[in-house]
C-alpha cells in the first residue's frame, strides 16, 4: 500500500492512464472490426470510409504506444490490401 504522497500520486496516475489507454484499444478493435465486416459484406466503398477512419485511430494509437508501432503499420498495411483485391 502505498504511504507516501508521490506513490498515492503514481497510484492515481496509473489508474488514469489505464482508463485512457483502455478506451483508445477499444475503440482502434471497434473501428478495425467495421473494416473488417464491411469486407466480409463486399461493399468495398463502405471499407475504404472505414478504413479512413480507422487509420488515424490505430497510428494514434501508435503513437501512444497503445499499441506497437510495426503491429499498427502491419494492419493498416493488410486491410489496405484485403481492400485493393475486392472486386470494385
Amino acid at each position: 500500500m502505498a504511504n507516501s504522497a508521490s506513490a498515492k500520486k503514481r497510484i492515481r496516475q496509473t489508474a488514469t492512464r489505464t482508463d485512457v489507454n483502455r478506451a483508445r484499444l477499444s475503440a482502434i478493435r471497434s473501428a478495425v472490426r467495421k473494416v473488417e465486416e464491411a469486407i466480409a459484406g463486399g461493399d468495398k466503398s463502405a471499407a475504404q470510409s472505414a478504413l479512413q477512419f480507422a487509420q488515424p485511430l490505430i497510428h494514434r494509437g501508435a503513437q501512444k504506444a497503445v499499441v506497437p508501432a510495426n503491429a499498427a503499420a502491419r494492419k493498416i498495411s493488410r486491410l489496405s490490401r484485403r481492400i485493393k483485391a475486392m472486386a470494385a
